[in-house]
């Protein structure tokens, strides 16, 4: 089922005075791709900045802004409309021996390293050595792993922050989207199988109500490889639908930060992020 998407989303910094010079990077515009097509984009800043726009490493879209005019509020609002298809995936297929080749483990080696932020702890690592003994193939493995961390791991937010690592999430069993991505993706890698991290938006209504406006969130999920990138959403324990909008893809959450920067001044008081999300079609 295609469906066509408009997101609002408002990012709200306040300070507790004046703030100069802010330098900042956004990545809050969709790509395209063969299942999603960004009909319209657009990114405004207030107070109104310079910017230039260039796509990073991973092949986002990022758009970086200055703001050099004293200002005790900066609200920056990106508005997309797009046009999302996503067939059913085929059933995994890649065997063990394919994922060991130098043609997947040379291509996407950046996708297979295992930095502090995706490591597995010592406990889970052990778990996952018995559940890839047990798997006959990665696509087997995969789903044992999103069973496990499905079961495991408590949807529960304030348990972690914005910069916590997977073992932190995993060692309080509870954590949002963005650790349960994590965690995942720390262990496909740790299997062999490369892993990357996505983060967009999600229409929370399983059947959007054409023209009906919802307050949504920022979501994470993941796509790991098997012939091809497979995306899996661990929080709601589902492959992706149309109602998943993908804006920006990396190693882990800080390739993809929705808004980063430096600035001098005031201390920063508050942050306020809003989305809203509607079935435009």
């Amino acid at each position: 089922m295609s469906m066509q998407l408009r997101v609002v989303h408002t990012t709200r910094f306040s300070y507790d005075g004046p703030a100069v010079a802010s330098y900042n990077q956004a990545r809050l515009t969709p790509v395209t791709t063969p299942e999603q097509i960004v009909v319209h984009a657009r990114l405004e800043v207030s107070p109104k900045p310079w910017t230039y726009d260039y796509r990073d490493y991973f092949g986002n879209h990022v758009t970086a802004f200055e703001v050099v005019d004293p200002h005790e509020t900066m609200t920056v609002t990106a508005t997309s409309t797009v046009q999302v298809n996503r067939s059913p995936a085929a059933a995994p297929s890649a065997t063990w021996e394919e994922l060991a080749g130098r043609e997947v483990a040379d291509r996407w080696t950046e996708y297979l390293v295992l930095p502090p932020r995706v490591a597995p702890p010592e406990d889970l690592s052990s778990r996952l050595e018995t559940l890839r003994a047990d798997a006959a193939t990665p696509g087997a493995a995969a789903s044992e792993l999103f069973d496990l961390l499905g079961r495991e791991v408590e949807h529960r937010p304030g348990a972690t922050h914005a910069g916590s690592t997977a073992a932190e999430s995993w060692a309080q069993r509870a954590g949002v989207c963005q650790d349960t991505a994590h965690l995942a993706i720390g262990g496909l890698r740790s299997l062999g199988v490369p892993a990357r991290f996505v983060t967009g938006w999600l229409h929370p209504s399983p059947e959007p109500v054409v023209g009906e406006p919802v307050g949504g969130s920022p979501h994470a999920w993941l796509e790991w490889w098997d012939h091809g990138w497979r995306s899996y959403d661990v929080t709601h324990g589902t492959e992706p639908d149309d109602r998943y909008v993908v804006v920006a893809t990396g190693r882990d959450h800080d390739d993809v930060t929705a808004i980063s920067g430096i600035y001098s001044g005031s201390e920063a008081r508050g942050l306020d992020v809003s989305v809203e999300v509607t079935r435009v079609s």
